[in-house]
């Protein structure tokens, strides 16, 4: 079985990996193709405005790298079109006719996601007059049957087809200009066609196509609307047309959602205490109505990757007070030596305050569970970040910035965030932006001397909000850690515009320290309303918030902090991943498995270009 997902770049190893095997296939499937060519591939997925086209390439892997197709697709968000450059089944397959349609499939999806008016991309003729080699004439016939399926067919009355030499009469194997109008017809207009096929021309074969061979094609767009060939492959027999994708969203266009599903064993029902369960399952409601999430289990991380953050004394008494504790007891800390902690007291339950920052976070029999399936969820949305995937959201409980190196409190007893980033920066820079109303204390002090993970939090200023002791904009890092550590502490009544100018600073600098990866501790405690803060927050700031935090354009992983205004909680946060995913994949504000467009007299070049695959 295989599966279809979208590979933005080679930032994530398994993604790196899966590149490879698409310039391999690209070389095995189109000899024609040079090595230096295939190597610009990561170049293309990384660096739009040298390319002029932003490229979005889809893959078919069985398991999570074994690549058995490909398709590469031009956008052009300006003129709103995709231009199919290639797709292509591995070589030998077994597969290959299903790969091939259902990339296909994606491709259209993903234009229509994109708002655009249709996909363009070259086939060689299926006339006997136009090619001369049976072989290459049978394998066009099958793929214009297939494609016009999908009603896209030839554009016809236009000079697409003419040598673009005038010296060169041989009109042999000259391509069609295909257009696939995703299920309209009419929709292209005279005016929209000239400016597309320019943009073809110039920017894809400018190094072949004189200027004046374009403005002759381009001249040669009469019809308004825009002429397709009448099909030619409609027959009683013939297969009906594919159905129309779904509304739900593709599985490589969803966020993997993985959640603490044991959570709900840590529950202090003591009075006042707001990190309850119920908040989960207001999330939960909410964000499964927008079908943009897709289910991911956790894993039982190991415990190497608690003990890379976490003093292995203070994980261990965590483990051993829980254990002793009985079902429904909870201890509060209330003697702190700090006289002479050298000296911790010996009894478990008054050992709490040794390790603990404040007097409201308990320590329960089932705390130190809930605590490590939360740590595992956070990791496992890592992974899931190293596999290939763009956003990740960790929803779990209890929360974890609070948590220090040996210290726990805020309701934090391990910091997720932090294993998750340290797990991370093994591959590559991270950045932590906190953007909880309370700072992240835990994970600053966590990373307070490291330069590879950069750390960055907006959050209500500590003179007035907990955690009283850290968060100040003083606090910037220590040893080769200096520098990478900022804080935007913000007074009382902050609003959406307010708060969106700190986070454009947050992000421009995070942009400038060029992560690899991007770990957001989540906290929607910065709602209107919210018991423990005091800014002005709804869930429309919460959407474009989520929007200008992944138009970094960089793998994101969420991990749930605060947020305890359960009425507007789940509502928020599904506004926030709206913004998101909008983001990342809605519109912009803007025997040869392959095909190949054969224009021999437009050079090696034109050769290359392969539009059909193992489809038919």
């Amino acid at each position: 079985m295989y599966r279809i997902r979208r590979v933005f770049d080679d930032t994530a190893p398994l993604d790196a990996r899966r590149i490879e095997q698409v310039q391999y296939i690209m070389k095995q499937q189109f000899p024609e193709m040079t090595d230096a060519e295939a190597r610009r591939l990561p170049e293309k997925l990384r660096n739009p405005l040298k390319e002029r086209f932003r490229y979005h390439l889809f893959v078919a892997d069985r398991g999570r790298d074994q690549v058995e197709g490909f398709a590469l697709v031009s956008i052009e968000p300006n003129l709103r079109f995709c231009y199919l450059d290639y797709i292509s089944a591995a070589s030998g397959s077994k597969t290959g006719r299903g790969i091939g349609g259902s990339l296909y499939e994606r491709v259209r999806e993903e234009a229509k996601s994109l708002g655009c008016l249709g996909v363009f991309f070259e086939v060689l003729p299926d006339e006997a007059e136009l090619c001369r080699d049976e072989a290459v004439l049978k394998e066009s016939i099958a793929r214009l049957r297939f494609y016009e399926r999908y009603g896209a067919r030839p554009i016809v009355n236009i000079a697409y087809q003419e040598p673009w030499s005038e010296k060169s009469q041989d009109r042999d194997n000259l391509p069609f200009l295909v257009f696939d109008g995703l299920g309209e017809e009419g929709v292209l207009k005279k005016s929209q066609l000239k400016l597309i096929i320019r943009a073809i021309l110039e920017r894809k074969f400018g190094d072949i196509c004189t200027p004046e061979y374009i403005a002759k094609v381009v001249r040669s767009v009469k019809d308004d609307p825009v002429l397709l060939r009448a099909p030619r492959y409609r027959t009683s027999s013939a297969a009906p047309p594919p159905p129309p994708p779904a509304e739900k969203p593709s599985f490589d266009r969803r966020i993997a959602l993985i959640v603490t599903e044991g959570h709900t064993i840590h529950h202090i029902a003591d009075k006042g205490y707001l990190e309850a369960p119920v908040r989960i399952s207001r999330i939960l409601d909410e964000i499964d109505k927008t079908e943009i999430f897709r289910r991911v289990r956790a894993r039982h991380c190991p415990d190497s990757l608690i003990h890379a953050v976490h003093d292995h004394d203070f994980v261990k008494y965590l483990r051993d007070v829980c254990s002793q504790l009985g079902e429904k007891e909870s201890v509060y800390p209330y003697v702190f030596p700090l006289r002479n902690r050298a000296r911790p007291p010996v009894d478990l339950p008054l050992k709490a305050g040794y390790y603990c920052m404040d007097t409201f976070t308990p320590i329960s029999k089932n705390a130190w569970s809930a605590a490590r399936a939360a740590a595992d969820c956070a990791v496992a949305g890592a992974e899931e970040i190293l596999g290939g995937g763009r956003l990740a959201y960790a929803l779990v409980r209890p929360p974890g910035h609070h948590a220090e190196r040996r210290a726990f409190g805020g309701f934090c007893y391990l910091n997720n965030t932090a294993i998750a980033a340290d797990y991370l920066s093994r591959h590559g820079k991270v950045a932590v932006l906190d953007i909880d109303y309370h700072h992240g204390n835990g994970t600053q002090d966590i990373f307070y001397r490291r330069p590879d993970v950069f750390t960055l939090s907006i959050h209500g200023h500590p003179r007035a909000a907990y955690p009283y002791f850290s968060g100040f904009k003083e606090e910037t890092g220590e040893g080769q850690g200096q520098g990478f550590n900022v804080n935007y502490p913000l007074g009382d009544d902050i609003g959406g515009d307010e708060y969106r100018e700190t986070l454009r600073k947050a992000l421009e600098r995070i942009a400038r320290y060029h992560p690899r990866f991007l770990v957001v501790a989540l906290g929607l405690d910065t709602a209107q309303g919210d018991p423990t803060g005091s800014w002005l927050l709804r869930a429309k700031d919460f959407e474009k918030n989520g929007a200008m935090i992944a138009d970094l354009n960089l793998p994101v992983l969420f991990i749930q902090e605060g947020g305890y205004r359960t009425r507007s909680l789940g509502a928020n946060a599904a506004s926030f991943f709206r913004g998101a995913w909008q983001s990342v994949y809605g519109q912009p504000n803007g025997k040869k498995t392959s095909t190949s467009s054969g224009r021999k007299n437009r050079s090696v070049k034109t050769e290359n270009r392969a539009t059909g695959g193992d489809v038919h």
